[in-house]
């Protein structure tokens, strides 16, 4: 039997301003799971005047690549303002993951600032049940976490799609730099191919060397 699965609405977001939210920020990360690159956070913001998502978006692991391509430019053109912060694999060795997303997601904030969106008077919609965010802010702002918010919420499920197809392309440039990975391909993440790569060539300066200890992760998880 099929599952239908709904598109993200902006129902949550459409509470928040009615709670008193002037902004809602949709957050999301990628590259969480891969053993080579960066994480990627990326954030929307959308206000209360915002129209219709673009038609078909999704949480990004719903997406086809190509799909990804051509909703991302929607995806901005949509948001206020939308921003991708990055956390390398040396700072992912140095701070762990949790830390090193809340880094990367404080670069975003930043540059959502320089942008001129007032972060002051937004709630960050957070997609999970943990707030990895807060702790990495010097200035306590308005988080809410919600899990599936990446596939409920529009603003999140924008925020996916641009992080992952602006880190999806970071692997893609890589490959022609640093070959023999297969980076175009597994974009980072642990696939067969990969580790056998590892076995003939070592790591190299884009992989979490912390994380080569650990077996591979199942899949190609976002």
């Amino acid at each position: 039997m099929s599952v239908t699965v709904a598109d993200p609405t902006l129902e949550l977001e459409a509470r928040m301003h009615a709670a008193g939210a002037r902004y809602v920020i949709g957050c999301d990360e990628v590259g969480r799971g891969a053993i080579a690159g960066p994480v990627a956070v990326g954030m929307c913001v959308v206000d209360r005047g915002v129209g219709p998502a673009p038609a078909g978006l999704r949480d990004s692991k719903m997406l086809s690549e190509r799909r990804r391509e051509e909703l991302a430019p929607l995806s901005h053109g949509w948001a206020l303002h939308s921003a991708v912060g990055l956390a390398s694999c040396t700072e992912v060795d140095a701070l762990g993951l949790t830390r090193a997303l809340g880094l990367a997601g404080k670069r975003a904030l930043a540059l959502l600032h320089g942008a001129g969106a007032d972060i002051m008077a937004s709630v960050i919609l957070l997609d999970g049940s943990f707030d990895w965010l807060g702790p990495a802010l010097v200035t306590s702002l308005a988080i809410e976490t919600r899990v599936r918010a990446d596939q409920d919420c529009a603003s999140v499920a924008a925020a996916s799609v641009i992080a992952k197809v602006h880190r999806d392309r970071l692997m893609i440039d890589a490959d022609e730099r640093i070959p023999g990975y297969g980076w175009r391909s597994n974009k980072g993440y642990g696939s067969t191919a990969h580790y056998e790569a590892l076995d003939r060539l070592g790591p190299s300066e884009l992989h979490r060397l912390s994380w080569l200890r650990r077996p591979p992760a199942p899949g190609f998880s976002a």
